[in-house]
């Protein structure tokens, strides 16, 4: 009895682990993000102008209290890590709060916009449930942290000073 206990309770442990994805679905990079200029950009064209570099990505919107509270951390990030790639997906449902968060915030990177925020196609895809949530490319393209939040950044400055 006390063995099927044991199995039991390690099967459920190990199935309640969420797997790190190290590429995104297809779905993801098939989905257009809204530009700042107003232009749909593919995730994968966004993607592939990062190829060679280390990609920090995050997911926010203006209208986030942790976002805003994490923003000292991401500079710091920023300041600490200059060789590394920034990019901003906002989950803001209107385009001129998005702007203005960009603005407000002074952030310090490239600039996209889900077209259905939190609940759409995109966040879906690459299993947003919280943000602001942080997602690590390194050099070859491959996920090296799929799923970070502002309290994770002790996570996130060892992953890029393992890829230094």
């Amino acid at each position: 009895m006390k063995k099927i206990l044991l199995l039991l309770l390690a099967f459920t442990a190990f199935s309640c682990v969420k797997e790190e994805n190290t590429e995104f679905s297809k779905e993801a990079l098939a989905e257009t993000l809204l530009a700042t200029d107003g232009s749909q950009v593919a995730f994968q064209d966004i993607l592939k102008q990062y190829e060679g570099k280390t990609l920090v990505i995050e997911v926010w919107a203006s209208w986030c209290g942790d976002c805003v509270k994490a923003m000292p951390k991401i500079k710091e990030l920023q300041f600490k890590n200059p060789d590394v790639s920034y990019l901003f997906i906002s989950m803001d449902k209107t385009a001129d709060k998005w702007k203005e968060g960009i603005e407000k915030h002074q952030l310090n990177g490239e600039h996209f916009m889900a077209n259905d925020q939190m609940k759409g196609v995109f966040a879906k895809a690459v299993n947003v449930d919280w943000i602001p949530r942080y997602i690590i490319v390194d050099k070859t393209g491959k996920i090296v942290l799929y799923r970070a939040i502002e309290t994770d950044f002790d996570k996130i400055n060892e992953t890029l000073e393992n890829l230094k």
